[in-house]
């Protein structure tokens, strides 16, 4: 079985308090990314394996995030083995959610391989598990994303089809616990939905990622990669999650100028 695993962008960040579990509440709207995706292939098998090609990642395969979730599914539901083939496409350390999006297919894959019946909730529950974003990856339309990220509602951006979005990650990534560090969580004036609510235009002004907030300081490139998507036409940039990644958003097909040693691509929403 071959699935496409893609990744996904954040309009909009808010991190609204630390909870008691140690996590924050926040408030985002994320999208599946067409044009970036990794490709699984899974088959039934005696027992779970597992490799690579591709983007290397930083881990090793037995803690890779698609054999915890055919461990998960195996615990949960009794399913058996299988073998599965990841060609990485989408960089991590960058926010994009590529290997969430890889274990939210593996479970949908599992389900369909072993015949569980699951739900989407049920198939959202396990993913949950995972990872904060990972329940996104089952549905892969438009949520908004609550609590930790994992309680959706689906949100409207019909008025973006069309668009084209430019993704530019730096060679370094940013990790979580990185992105967290000296965050400072608030309320904002006005909510998240009621500011993409408005009109695009309004978007370079209002809608924010709170990350940013932190790890620019960090890392000042992303600040110029920004204001370069800016200058490119973007009617909307921001970065990505916990970045590193940053986005545009254009009402044509933009020409980059990024220097090479930046990953870069281009596609339509």
């Amino acid at each position: 079985m071959k699935l496409i695993a893609p990744c996904k962008i954040n309009l909009g960040l808010d991190i609204l308090r630390r909870r008691p579990d140690g996590y924050h509440d926040i408030e985002t709207v994320m999208m599946a990314v067409p044009h970036l995706a990794d490709t699984l292939e899974i088959e039934r098998a005696d027992v779970i394996t597992f490799r690579g090609e591709g983007i290397a990642v930083d881990c090793a395969d037995d803690n890779n995030l698609c054999v915890r979730a055919a461990r998960l599914m195996s615990e949960r539901y009794g399913a058996g083995g299988v073998s599965i083939v990841l060609d990485k496409k989408v960089p991590f350390g960058a926010g994009l959610g590529g290997g969430s999006s890889d274990a939210a297919k593996t479970i949908v894959a599992i389900n369909e391989l072993y015949a569980l019946g699951l739900s989407e909730d049920e198939m959202c529950d396990v993913a949950g598990a995972l990872g904060s974003d990972t329940s996104f990856f089952v549905r892969n339309t438009p949520q908004l994303c609550t609590s930790r990220g994992e309680v959706m509602t689906p949100y409207d951006l019909s008025r973006l089809n069309g668009a084209w979005l430019a993704i530019v990650k730096p060679p370094f990534g940013v990790s979580t616990p990185q992105a967290y560090s000296g965050v400072v969580p608030r309320i904002p004036e006005i909510p998240l939905v009621q500011r993409l609510d408005a009109d695009i235009s309004s978007w370079r002004e209002c809608l924010t990622n709170d990350f940013e907030r932190t790890v620019f300081p960090q890392h000042p490139s992303l600040v110029q990669i920004k204001e370069q998507l800016y200058q490119s036409g973007a009617f909307y940039a921001s970065m990505s999650g916990s970045g590193s990644a940053m986005f545009g958003l254009f009402a044509e097909r933009p020409s980059l100028g990024f220097a090479d040693d930046l990953f870069v691509s281009v596609g339509r929403l």
